[in-house]
């Protein structure tokens, strides 16, 4: 009898464990960084690192300054996802910003 209980539990704590060895952990998702794209309008920097937003004048680093290139020192709409706590950008798409209300171009 009492071989077959220890029998027994052996047979549990072996499938227990692999049960447990089977699991996966997958890393919470950054609730910091926006899932979607969102449009911010304002100038990329003259070395194309940089993007400085018209609302609030924050600056912003460009994670993929690839994706701006030809476009330094340009005002520009952005199509970005946005990761505040390390004040980053990672440019989707970009398209030149609209002439403002009175008929000029934005500054460059």
């Amino acid at each position: 009898m009492k071989r077959l209980m220890l029998l027994v539990f052996a047979a549990f704590f072996t499938l227990s464990t692999l049960a447990l060895a089977q699991e996966t952990t997958k890393p919470a998702p950054s609730t910091t960084k926006s899932m979607k794209a969102v449009s911010v309008t304002g100038t990329i920097s003259a070395d194309g690192k940089t993007f400085v937003s018209d609302q609030d004048k924050k600056s912003w680093t460009i994670t993929n300054p690839e994706a701006v290139k030809g476009h330094e020192g340009h005002h520009v709409v952005l199509k970005a996802h946005v990761n505040r706590d390390s004040n980053e950008v990672e440019v989707v798409s970009l398209k030149m910003a609209k002439a403002s209300k009175e008929g000029e171009m934005q500054k460059y």
